[in-house]
């Protein structure tokens, strides 16, 4: 009886040590779990520190680190401090760069999208809403997928271009003697041929001077460009013609994307909508504190007749659009 005391006791103990060591073993299984695959993303830009750009750039690091916990790291490089706009882009394809702003250097890839800087084509940011979040918007996004290899997470809206002089212009009459400095874009050349005037292919760094000079005695940019290039020096006047109101792309390369896990992609895309909805709030800000600026600095604001300047307008640029252009083009009239 002993003996069978002994043995049972034993059996015992023998048991429990196997408990034991099991517990143990997966207790240390779970402390030594391997870690949680890290990824980085490089968002590159070329607008200043200052910019609505970049702010919202900086909202969406902060939202994609925080709601990753940690697994997603993301360093902004802002005012080109990765090369420029093209060139971050070719970056962004082999690979050594991830994100970034960009809309009309995608036309080298996507000839379609040319189309989007066809004058009076946007009446107003709810026009411009439609568009770009309806199929206009989607047949875009899918060929910049397809066609670039990235893959547009938000959009930002650009300021209206004006046109600013050292006459009031109300009417098309007014046009008259203007020499204008216009971007080296085809479009644009005609655009302002066709309204009668005499456009003038110029980078804009030399704009400021040529007017000193009066090699030119007009230009058209957004407020902010105004602004940043000083020419209320040199210009009086800021025309609301409004002539071509368009938006921005943030993409991010589609290898780099397909990369992460699902749960990653998630926090991606709706740190991308959150970083959308507060640049748009600080843009629309932004307008009004450029207006008020180039107002405290003598300018003055003109209202004029911005439907014949669309009509005319219509007749030059129409033409030079592609059939799939054009079937764009209609779709947004559609939207108005």
């Amino acid at each position: 009886m002993k003996k069978r005391m002994i043995a049972l006791m034993v059996l015992v103990c023998i048991i429990a040590s196997g408990m034991l060591f099991a517990a143990g073993s997966n207790e240390n299984s779970q402390t030594t779990a391997a870690p949680k695959q890290t990824f980085e993303l490089k968002f590159a830009h070329i607008a200043a520190e200052d910019n609505s750009w970049h702010l919202a750039a900086l909202k969406f690091k902060e939202l994609v680190e925080k709601n990753s916990q940690g697994q997603i790291t993301v360093k902004v490089y802002p005012n080109n401090q990765l090369g420029s706009e093209k060139e971050v882009l070719q970056s962004i394809q082999t690979g050594t760069a991830d994100i970034t702003i960009t809309a009309d250097s995608l036309s080298a890839w996507v000839p379609v999208i040319g189309f989007m800087g066809t004058p009076y084509m946007i009446k107003d940011f709810d026009h411009l809403n439609r568009v770009v979040e309806g199929n206009v918007g989607d047949i875009i996004e899918k060929e910049i997928i397809e066609k670039v290899g990235m893959r547009p997470i938000a959009w930002f809206a650009r300021g209206p271009r004006y046109l600013t002089t050292n006459k009031p212009v109300r009417t098309l009459d007014d046009l008259s003697g203007i020499v204008i400095r216009v971007p080296d874009v085809p479009m644009y050349v005609t655009t302002w041929k066709t309204l009668g005037a005499k456009p003038v292919p110029m980078a804009f760094a030399e704009v400021f001077t040529a007017i000193q000079q009066n090699t030119i005695n007009a230009q058209e940019n957004p407020l902010a460009l105004i602004k940043s290039g000083g020419l209320y020096e040199v210009l009086k006047y800021v025309n609301k013609t409004e002539h071509v109101r368009g938006w921005i792309y943030v993409v991010i390369g589609e290898k780099k994307f397909q990369s992460l896990p699902a749960d990653l992609q998630k926090v991606v895309l709706d740190a991308a909508q959150e970083m959308q909805k507060y640049e748009r709030e600080l843009f629309f800000a932004d307008e009004q504190k450029l207006a008020k600026f180039l107002v405290d600095k003598g300018m003055v604001f003109v209202d004029m007749d911005q439907d014949s300047f669309a009509q005319k307008a219509a007749v030059g640029v129409l033409p030079l659009l592609t059939k799939e252009q054009k079937a764009l083009y209609d779709m947004v009239q559609v939207l108005r």
